[in-house]
């Protein structure tokens, strides 16, 4: 494997280089400590960019690449906000049409407040807002979908610094499964809805879409959402607090040098247009799948199998958008930039909830508690059925799991058997090859 979602630390961002010099350009102004969770978290902003985009996955299908989310979850003053500081810089333009929408709207009421009760009213200007505010509420997200759709189904962006907006906007936490649902597939809303001025839609929904929160907000927050399909689609970025340090962390500045070359990359994104098959793409998706059944095999957790299929579609459309970013060309930095953001993800979901999968708990006291492992690490290099056995019953699994267990680790190459001896052991291969730092 790759890296080893199962131990305490994160798994270590690749170092940008040839093709991914985008990256660099994004953190040049962060802090040193947000540095991982920075880039999975920008690329939605930055794909919200492309329209009429389309990338064939290893189904044969063409997928656009909106419906892009990450949640970034941290303790209180972790840095979450420097996440705003970035998608501020890379929305700029997006900010610019906005407010000139708006400005129209702010016309269009003032001249119906002027006409009298007799006389007929303008109809509304058609307008669509790019990167609505956070505090959006459901049916402006549905209109705006709609002008959206009618103007070139363009996608819009949504930065909520509270995990809890998400609820406003999908008109409802009941709703929020649903919504997210709809907006990962690239699906319509769902139903017609009617807005203040009566107008009805079912708009397909572009949406590419950031939160952030707590640990304990976010284990609150989709405590019910474990099993339904919602949870899998959002990918996760983990920032854990570290030593106690006397220092307050250091940020640049997104002066006008850095927007500049900013700006060469975003032109990238906007001329972009057409159909696209990217064959080193796809082969590291089907290398990912590989390497994550392993996973799921040395855990025997099914669910952190179900889980990963989605990290590694959602990884896919992040390392496309970095071939765009590097003027649709591949390189191999590409590739471990798409394999880091896969295990990143996983990771970030084992850690804060790996404990909630078996019984979708709702406690926050400790986000720490034990999650799916690593079985074969924690057993000695040599060992027999029955520690086996053993440590399935300490972890909750059935007895009767363990002859299949040893099997499948047969069969991947895990471990061999002695018949001299009775006992398992591991292989040189894995004991190599068992994920990196």
């Amino acid at each position: 494997m790759s890296y080893n979602i199962f131990r305490r630390t994160a798994p270590k961002m690749p170092k940008p280089s040839a093709g991914t010099e985008v990256c660099k350009l994004l953190l040049s102004q962060a802090s040193k400590d947000m540095h991982e969770p920075l880039i999975p978290m920008s690329l939605p902003a930055l794909a919200s960019h492309l329209t009429d985009v389309e990338f064939m996955y290893c189904d044969n299908k063409y997928y656009e690449l909106c419906g892009q989310m990450g949640h970034l979850i941290g303790p209180s003053g972790i840095g979450k906000a420097q996440l705003t500081h970035l998608v501020e810089a890379i929305m700029r333009k997006f900010r610019d049409h906005d407010e000139m929408e708006y400005q129209k709207l702010v016309d269009w009421q003032r001249l119906v407040k002027t006409r009298g009760a007799n006389k007929e009213k303008p109809e509304r200007p058609d307008v669509s807002f790019w990167f609505p505010p956070a505090d959006l509420t459901n049916p402006a997200f549905i209109q705006n979908a709609m002008a959206l759709e009618k103007m070139g189904g363009r996608t819009q962006y949504l930065n909520l610094p509270e995990v809890e907006m998400a609820d406003r906007m999908c008109g409802g936490h009941r709703q929020v499964s649903q919504m997210i649902r709809y907006i990962y597939d690239r699906q319509r809303a769902g139903a017609l809805r009617a807005t203040s001025e009566g107008v009805s839609g079912n708009p397909i929904l572009r949406v590419n879409i950031t939160f952030s929160s707590t640990p304990e907000a976010a284990r609150l927050f989709y405590k019910k959402d474990l099993t339904n399909g919602f949870f899998g689609r959002v990918p996760f970025a983990y920032k854990t607090r570290e030593e106690r340090k006397g220092r307050i962390p250091r940020q640049g500045a997104y002066d006008e040098a850095f927007l500049a070359k900013l700006d060469e990359y975003l032109l990238r994104l906007d001329n972009c247009k057409g159909r696209f098959v990217v064959k080193p793409l796809n082969k590291i998706a089907d290398q990912l799948a590989e390497e994550m059944a392993k996973l799921a095999d040395l855990a025997d957790d099914d669910m952190l199998f179900e889980l990963s299929h989605r990290c590694i579609f959602s990884a896919w459309k992040k390392a496309a958008t970095l071939w765009i970013l590097n003027d649709q060309t591949w390189t191999r930095s590409i590739g471990e930039y798409m394999i880091w953001f896969c295990y990143y993800d996983l990771w970030s979901k084992v850690q804060v909830f790996g404990d909630m999968f078996k019984d979708a708990s709702s406690a926050t006291e400790d986000v720490q508690r034990k999650g799916p492992e690593n079985m074969l690490n924690t057993l000695e290099n040599a060992f027999n059925e029955q520690q086996l056995e053993a440590l399935r019953t300490s972890l909750g699994k059935s007895k009767e799991g363990t002859k299949h267990q040893l099997s499948v680790w047969l069969n991947r190459g895990f471990i061999e058997y002695s018949a001299q001896t009775g006992l398992y052991s591991k292989t040189a291969k894995y004991l190599k090859g068992n994920g990196k730092e």
